[in-house]
């Protein structure tokens, strides 16, 4: 009996060491990856990186149609430019929910904006509703604008390691999920660990995949 549950201790042993090896070069292929990614979209061009950014979301407002209440990232450089698809969706009276990045608990809390004027540089460079934010509940959010470092086709995404969106998604599984990205950011297959959330649709300047 104590041989039979040495055995079983011991395979349970190397069943947890070889799950924690396959997740170490799993996490060790997603860095090169980010790192490649991040060089492809730097070489774009400013002037170039504008004029895919209005592509985009000129698609996106085909895209988002019927959604009322959209939640959209604020872009940094050198990501997709989102302040011309925020004007249009307050040209079409749509109600506008920001991400605020809570670094203490790599979290996501939401506000309604009022206007792009509210927003102001803040965590990470990221532009948010600084000294006028105004709370939303997830539940309401319709659908979401999700920036992405890379993707695949089959709507697999690699952000920037935090997992703030990862987190955030798991929890509201009804909101519809848009990753935008510049094409030169897709590779054949993104690697995936159960945590993470695949796009329910992709689009860039030149594509629109719908992935499930």
């Amino acid at each position: 009996m104590a041989t039979r549950y040495y055995q079983a201790e011991h395979i349970i042993c190397v069943y947890t060491k070889l799950n924690l090896f396959k997740r170490t070069i799993m996490l060790t292929h997603k860095e090169t990856i980010r790192s490649v990614l991040r060089e492809r979209r730097w070489s774009i061009p400013e002037d170039i990186r504008k004029k895919m950014s209005r592509q985009i979301c000129s698609t996106l407002s085909q895209v988002v149609h019927p959604c009322e209440t959209v939640l959209v990232y604020c872009a940094k450089k050198p990501e997709v430019e989102t302040s011309w698809f925020i004007e249009y969706l307050f040209h079409q009276r749509r109600k506008v929910i920001v991400p605020i990045i809570e670094k203490a608990n790599t979290g996501l809390r939401l506000s309604y904006i009022n206007s792009r004027d509210d927003l102001k540089p803040s965590t990470f460079y990221v532009p948010e509703p600084v000294g006028c934010e105004f709370p939303a509940d997830p539940i309401h959010v319709s659908c979401a604008i999700i920036p992405m470092l890379g993707f695949d086709k089959k709507g697999g995404r690699i952000g920037y390691g935090a997992g703030y969106y990862d987190r955030f998604l798991s929890r509201y599984p009804h909101i519809k999920k848009i990753g935008i990205a510049f094409s030169v950011q897709e590779v054949p297959e993104i690697p995936s660990h159960e945590h993470d959330i695949r796009m329910d649709i992709i689009v860039t300047e030149i594509s629109t995949f719908r992935c499930q």
